[in-house]
């Protein structure tokens, strides 16, 4: 009895030992992997327990979609540096911060662009575009990408003299005055523009070749006009009599066209005459008025612009005027941008009209006038250079207030060496020697110290360093100094026996200098406009996208010139520092 009972007690533990083997067994394959588990247990792939954003999905899930939870953004507080608070976004473990900080904190750029159909940030590293230079590069060509500038039209360019017919500035004095380097980029500028446009299209309204005069209708019969034989520089001439007040129409011919909004003449008076240009705008006629006085602008908030074309009665008067640009500089004296864009649009010129007793030639209206205000910056070139050789500035400049100023009268090495790049076109476009002779003497310069009121400095008291501004202790800015060199370099290839072995031998010394210390400027994300924060104790001053940049195009113009693969592997640096690479750090 007792064995059958021992036999049944074993029999019920196995029975049940079985069972609970079996239950373990088929449990076992989907248990899930735990984190921490024997690396021999990696094989274990278990796709009900993937999560999104791993690599560990097989290939039995591929195409199936996982469902995906909604979340709403809600407003969290954003610390920045334990300093100051913002608003922020948060949607689950994303943190999203408004671009307006985002622009400001990192100094980069962005705007929403709108279609119809979605709406996209543009995201910008850099506000600044590098325009690269023409394939080869010769005193006569194109000064970089010059023909992107438009001198005139910045904000602190006052307006374009009708007495020097180049631009004068209130950048550093309200009263205004003629920057050389201004001028000088005026110059440039429009001779690359020339060079893309090519000659523009004209109308000549009088020239003095026709006898018929039919064109001009008189205010009175007092007034006249008639065909009178000039002087060795105008064969025949107009000459024409009627009053010098503007209260009256003047003797006057039409000009209605449209696609015509500069006009250029010759013209000679006698008597305190002018000339006066008739405008339809938006906003009603406007009349520019070219008068005999010393102030150079002036709108009587009506219908009036005077520019003033000095005292110079009795000689010929040159005057090309781009009227859109007088137009625009005289109402925003008392006009707001927005008002003149809104309401003063230049429709077509309606009308010319001269004042007074003299003679006229070359009467033309045109699409442009850019090759006679290159010649206008020549010519102001030529007539302002002083027995230094020089263009000194009137202004006083304060590059760092108590630590690096100039009194006026000072030179920039950087106005010396683009008067160069001007003078040295005008002399191979006109063939003569004035313009020449002005660029050499322009040399003198940079071969005195600037301690002694010329434009040199010397890093480390070694390397011939050419001053934009000859401050002391130096500042050493690389923009000014590359632009003087390649002024240097457009005169050492086009002047011939002393005067090219001068520039040579002082180019020769900067490239040397530039391609010893160009280093000095890269600061691992961007460059450095200057080197104060080596010479003094003042903290570097970074240059700002638009002169970064500026580094670049000038490289890559000095790649043309002087294949030196320092300037190869920096351009290719800072041209990375545009997307927002940065140099490796430790």
């Amino acid at each position: 009895m007792r064995f059958n009972r021992a036999v049944k007690l074993v029999a019920l533990v196995a029975i049940l030992s079985c069972m609970v083997t079996i239950c373990l067994w088929s449990t076992c394959g989907t248990r899930p992997y735990s984190v921490g588990a024997e690396e021999n247990q990696a094989n274990f792939v278990l796709t009900e327990y993937h999560k999104r954003g791993t690599n560990s999905i097989s290939s039995s899930d591929q195409g199936q979609a996982e469902p995906r939870r909604v979340e709403e953004y809600h407003q969290i507080d954003c610390n920045i540096n334990s300093e100051t608070t913002i608003k922020c976004r948060r949607e689950g473990p994303e943190v999203y911060i408004p671009f307006s900080f985002i622009k400001k904190y990192f100094e980069v750029y962005g705007e929403v662009e709108e279609t119809d159909e979605y709406e996209r940030l543009e995201f910008h590293h850099s506000n600044s575009i590098v325009h690269p230079p023409r394939a080869t590069y010769s005193p006569d060509s194109m000064f970089m990408a010059f023909d992107h500038y438009n001198v005139e039209g910045r904000d602190r360019v006052k307006c374009v003299t009708a007495s020097e017919g180049v631009p004068i500035t209130v950048q550093w004095s309200k009263d205004g005055y003629h920057y050389p380097i201004q001028v000088a980029q005026y110059g440039l500028s429009h001779h690359a523009k020339h060079i893309v446009s090519g000659d523009p299209d004209q109308l000549v309204l009088e020239d003095g070749e026709e006898d018929s005069l039919d064109g001009w209708v008189m205010p009175d019969k007092k007034s006249q006009v008639k065909i009178t034989a000039g002087d060795k520089n105008h064969n025949r001439v107009m000459e024409f009599l009627t009053s010098d007040s503007l209260l009256t129409k003047g003797i006057t011919i039409a000009a209605d066209e449209k696609g015509y909004k500069t006009f250029l003449l010759d013209v000679r008076f006698v008597t305190n005459g002018s000339i006066t240009v008739v405008l339809e705008t938006g906003a009603g006629d406007i009349k520019i008025h070219y008068v005999f006085s010393s102030v150079d602008i002036y709108f009587d908030g009506k219908s009036n612009i005077y520019y003033g074309m000095g005292e110079r009665r009795s000689e010929w008067i040159h005057l090309a005027r781009d009227l859109k640009c007088d137009l625009l500089k005289g109402l925003l004296i008392k006009l707001k941008m927005e008002t003149i864009k809104k309401s003063y649009g230049l429709n077509r010129v309606v009308e010319i009209r001269l004042h007074g007793h003299g003679w006229v030639d070359n009467l033309t209206m045109s699409q442009s006038v850019h090759m006679d205000q290159f010649y206008d910056a020549a010519n102001w070139l030529v007539r302002h250079q002083d027995e230094r050789g020089g263009w000194p500035i009137m202004v006083a400049r304060h590059l760092v207030v108590g630590v690096m100023e100039l009194p006026p009268g000072w030179y920039s090495a950087m106005g010396q060496g683009q008067a160069m790049s001007v003078l040295v076109r005008a002399y191979l476009h006109s063939k003569q020697d004035k313009y020449l002779q002005a660029a050499i003497n322009a040399l003198r310069l940079f071969e005195v110290d600037s301690s002694q009121g010329g434009v040199r400095a010397r890093f480390l008291g070694k390397l011939d360093w050419y001053e934009e501004y000859p401050t002391t202790p130096s500042s050493f800015v690389l923009n000014g100094f590359i632009y003087s060199l390649l002024g240097l370099y457009d005169l050492k290839l086009t002047a011939k026996g002393e005067g090219q072995a001068q520039a040579e031998r002082i180019y020769n010394s900067g490239m040397k200098s530039l391609k010893t210390i160009i280093g000095l400027y890269d600061s691992g994300a961007g460059t450095f406009y200057d080197l104060r924060h080596v010479t003094t104790t003042l903290e570097p001053n970074r240059a700002r996208w638009d002169y970064h940049t500026t580094h670049i195009n000038q490289l890559l113009q000095l790649m043309i010139i002087d294949d030196d693969e320092i300037f190869k592997t920096t351009c290719q640096r800072w041209l990375g520092y545009l997307k927002g690479k940065r140099s490796r750090h430790n």
